[in-house]
């Protein structure tokens, strides 16, 4: 009868799906052999991500030292470059690391069954000339080591030294290469009224700067979609330390061009703009030539271009991050409108909060990969236990970046800037940037799991409620408290995608629906 409950109770307690979330939270950091996989991609992935935002972290400091209304101007203008990108980018990258990473394991799986086959069919030869050797009266040592030679034992080495043939690697760059070139039309024959939209109206003196920064940068925006175009390729093949070594070879190149251009060629922020366009053309080269020692990019025709694929569901992720980044939009616009020095402190401020939350991608980027591959091995058992360990790893991050970003913030704001009233509003930015941290990372964390399990459509639906309830408080807040009011709203902008994001496995819909039976 004990067992018959237990038994009882076991079944009872996973009819509520939202229970997964939950499984095996003791050993949430222990280093089995998922958590080890996790954490193979996952730091890598975080150190990559995190590397760029750092790098700008370096441009404003070093612009900081011009002057407020510089730093302003380049706060401006990089929230408008980065979310145009982003809008661009993040869909393409999203599902080339799903498709990838489902490319990836079928290809293994075929090139496993075809290793089987001809084990198989070596092992039978074997059996039938032994069969021979013992019927033959004056069988020869010559034929018998000639019959063993002609067994097809080096068929999957010779396979396994050919290059992979993943289509949705050319499609992915393709994409990123036109995409780039249209993000920098864009940019340089319509900067002005963006920046306008922005709140860098005729006559403010962040206009000249702003300009001038965003002109130059946006030349480097084909290299950007392409670098990252194909470090989604990298993630879906679960290799995240290439995308690393590139970065930070970019990153470095960057930090060292940046006093050279700004102040030894007295370019000032056209220079920052400059340094930063050159470093990511190397990143891009170092990424392609890696790329091209592992992947067939030259598909034979057409065809095999997935060019439908990647648009239906490219096209669902635009919507939602055009919902996610309207919200950050309107934010920068309204800090913008509260003038240079409370813009100033928004610009630092949401430098760290982005920096410090994209450590959270990398456990995404795990997820999304190891899920990926598990749903296209049909191990449902494997996808359930990656999701629910990459977000109780996430709140754990959270909670830990929450303390050092607090602390840091508060006591180094003067890194950044010298001016007094910067640092006093900063001061009152800290609470928002450092306490919404855990939520950040269930927030990012759980994209990851929704676009490992190719719930796109969800996914996009679900962010444009988000985003509209999200600006509906950020205009209220913002003329009820000003920029106490504009955080407090990216506040509620977050949880809401938290909460959005764990509903369909919470409740074992769409593609988790498994978690019913």
């Amino acid at each position: 009868m004990a067992e018959e409950g237990v038994a009882t109770f076991t079944q009872a307690k996973w009819n509520f799906p939202v229970l997964v979330l939950f499984k095996d939270a003791r050993i949430a950091l222990k280093l089995d052999t998922l958590g080890r996989e996790i954490l193979s991609i996952a730091l890598p992935a975080a150190m990559a991500l995190a590397a760029d935002p750092i790098a700008s972290l370096i441009d404003t400091m070093f612009i900081g030292r011009i002057g407020p209304v510089e730093i302003a101007a380049v706060g401006v203008s990089i929230a408008l470059f980065n979310q145009v990108s982003k809008v661009a980018i993040f869909p393409l990258v999203s599902i080339t690391t799903s498709f990838v990473a489902e490319e990836e394991t079928i290809e293994k799986m075929n090139i496993k069954a075809i290793e089987l086959e001809n084990q198989k069919n070596a092992t039978e030869e074997r059996t039938l000339d032994d069969v021979k050797l013992q019927n033959m009266e004056n069988g020869s040592k010559e034929n018998s080591e000639k019959n063993a030679s002609d067994a097809p034992e080096d068929d999957a080495p010779e396979l396994k030294k050919l290059k992979r043939k993943i289509p949705s690697a050319s499609t992915a760059l393709l994409f990123g290469l036109v995409l780039g070139v249209l993000v920098t039309l864009l940019l340089v024959f319509l900067s002005k009224p963006l920046l306008a939209l922005m709140g860098v109206k005729s006559g403010s003196p962040m206009l000249k700067p702003a300009l001038k920064y965003l002109t130059l940068r946006s030349l480097g925006a084909p290299a950007v979609l392409l670098s990252l175009a194909m470090q989604g390729v990298f993630r879906g093949l679960k290799d995240t330390k290439t995308p690393l070594y590139a970065t930070v070879i970019g990153d470095v190149a960057n930090i060292i061009l940046d006093p050279i251009f700004m102040f030894a060629c007295n370019l000032g922020v056209g220079g920052a703009a400059i340094a930063h366009v050159l470093s990511q053309y190397l990143i891009m080269l170092i990424l392609l030539v890696k790329l091209m020692n592992q992947v067939n990019l030259l598909p034979l025709s057409t065809k095999a271009l997935q060019f439908n694929r990647f648009l239906k569901n490219g096209s669902l992720l635009l919507f939602k991050v055009i919902a996610a980044t309207i919200p950050v939009t309107l934010a920068a616009s309204l800090a913008a409108r509260l003038g240079a020095t409370p813009m100033a402190a928004f610009q630092i401020c949401l430098q760290v909060w982005l920096t410090s939350s994209l450590l959270s991608d990398g456990l995404a980027v795990a997820g999304q990969a190891i899920i990926a591959s598990s749903f296209a091995e049909k191990d449902n058992e494997k996808a359930t236990a990656t999701a629910s360990r990459v977000l109780q790893m996430g709140v754990v991050m959270g909670l830990g970046v929450a303390l050092l970003v607090g602390v840091g913030l508060q006591f180094g704001s003067g890194v950044f800037t010298k001016d007094i009233n910067v640092k006093h509003i900063i001061s009152i930015g800290v609470l928002f940037v450092a306490g919404t941290q855990p939520i950040n990372s269930i927030a990012f964390v759980i994209d990851g799991v929704n676009f490992g399990a190719s719930d796109y459509a969800y996914s996009a639906y679900s962010m444009i409620f988000v985003s509209i309830g999200s600006i509906g408080s950020l205009l209220a807040l913002y003329i009820v408290a000003g920029f106490i009011g504009i955080w407090s709203a990216l506040a509620i902008f977050m949880a809401l995608r938290a909460i959005a994001g764990t509903w369909r496995i919470a409740t074992g819909t769409g593609p988790w629906s498994f978690l019913r039976q």
